[in-house]
């Protein structure tokens, strides 16, 4: 519990079988978390018996992508507080202190990997994918207006319950571009934001995703479409008028 709120901590998994039992750990060992949520996403065999292992609840999600897992993770939590993360070694657990510290003001606090000092040796951020996210996040600041913005692709995030069903009511996609589509959700919203840079270390294993180059290179330009989409359509969906 943090300052009187309670926590869920959710982690979609697909192939961190030899990294989500490790993470589940170090979160149950934080006091402020009250319960973690592992979404099974048609996740490689031997995962749920990792997570058995641990004190995490898991929930099985067979709709494939990574927008699929955190819109169940979201809606399975029944907390004040929810958290995003990748169980995947990439980000620090602890880390979630630098984020939950802005709650008091903020509905949504994201987290960001494109600061140099907090880039690990190993970590797979080279140049394209560091200025990639922040040519994005920069066009996102300029067409919508926002606040400061680095990076759209870090999956660390902290949102309050009502920021929480405000996504869920405005969802629409299962797949990889969904961590924009909620960012974006977040930017449209008029509820309080910030970015504050996390650590991001090496992944354990290989992102079916980053892992490509091209799934990268197609994922970024489905991101940049789906910015200019979203902005064209804002009326609607801060109404809640969104085409499922």
């Amino acid at each position: 519990m943090y300052n009187g709120m309670t926590l869920s901590v959710v982690l979609p998994t697909y192939n961190e079988k030899d990294s989500i039992a490790e993470c589940i750990r170090r979160f149950e060992a934080i006091p402020e978390v009250d319960e973690v949520i592992v979404v099974n996403n048609n996740a490689a065999e031997g995962t749920s018996e990792e997570v058995a292992a641990t004190g995490a609840r898991e929930v099985i999600e067979t709709t494939q992508g990574y927008g699929a897992a955190i819109q169940r993770g979201l809606r399975e939590a029944d907390t004040d507080l929810v958290a995003v993360c990748e169980p995947d070694g990439t980000f620090d657990p602890d880390d979630i202190r630098k984020l939950l510290a802005f709650v008091p003001e903020c509905d949504l606090v994201v987290g960001s990997r494109t600061v140099q000092s907090f880039i690990w040796d190993g970590s797979n951020m080279g140049w394209f994918l560091r200025w990639g996210n922040w040519a994005v996040a920069k066009g996102i600041e300029v067409s919508y207006n926002s606040a400061y913005l680095s990076d759209v692709g870090c999956t660390f995030r902290v949102m309050t319950r009502r920021h929480k069903e405000y996504v869920l009511e405005r969802a629409t996609l299962d797949g990889s571009a969904f961590g924009l589509e909620m960012l974006l959700i977040g930017v449209m919203s008029g509820h309080k934001y910030v970015q504050v840079p996390v650590n991001y270390l090496p992944r354990v294993g290989e992102s079916s995703v980053t892992g490509d180059f091209r799934k990268t290179l197609d994922l970024g330009f489905e991101m940049m479409g789906l910015a200019a989409r979203m902005r064209l359509k804002r009326n609607k969906i801060r109404a809640g008028q969104v085409d499922r």
